[in-house]
């Protein structure tokens, strides 16, 4: 897939190394059955002197909100009322996606995940100096699960009730969630 870089961003983010993962319940962790996980290598350009203030810039003009920046938890942990975008300003880390029997990654700065609402996340090590900006959907209220019993069936009716954002959080209106998640009327 060829994607659109916004003429507003054409100095800071470039087209990706695109992988598309579509992760089945995994124990706990119901994952999304339905929406792959997106990854983006590399999304931001190198030369970017404030890459974190750049994600912020990037994913609000997008309509992605309540950026924030930390890190990972250290511990499987999923939305059920939220897609999630996670913008790897500086560093590198150890990613577990979709619960122990799912995918393992590297990423480092410059990347992005994009996360469909369901999908278990987990920090399984990082420099020193990682660094991630996370966002929202406009409108979308996260939630914290831990794979605890007694989440499921709620957050699998939550997760069907999620609905599609309308822009993709780097390349807006002619981005990779148009053409994996469809796009929102």
């Amino acid at each position: 897939m060829s994607v659109s870089v916004p003429d507003q961003f054409s100095d800071a983010v470039q087209e990706p190394d695109l992988a598309v993962h579509l992760l089945e319940e995994d124990g706990p962790y119901p994952n999304n059955e339905s929406l792959p996980l997106l990854i983006y290598t590399q999304a931001l350009r190198s030369t970017v002197e404030t890459p974190a203030r750049t994600f912020e810039q990037v994913f609000q003009a997008h309509n992605w909100r309540g950026a924030w920046r930390n890190g990972i938890f250290p511990y499987h942990h999923y939305h059920s009322t939220a897609h999630e975008v996670l913008g790897i300003a500086e560093g590198h880390a150890a990613v577990q996606l979709g619960g122990d029997g799912g995918l393992a990654v590297d990423v480092a700065a410059g990347d992005v995940l994009v996360l469909p609402a369901g999908v278990a996340h987990k920090n399984r090590g990082a420099s020193g100096d990682f660094l991630v900006v996370g966002a929202y959907p406009d409108g979308q209220n996260w939630d914290l699960k831990r794979g605890e019993p007694g989440d499921r069936p709620e957050a699998d009716r939550n997760i069907e009730q999620v609905p599609l954002p309308a822009l993709d959080p780097v390349y807006g209106a002619n981005g990779p969630v148009q053409e994996h998640w469809g796009a929102m009327d």
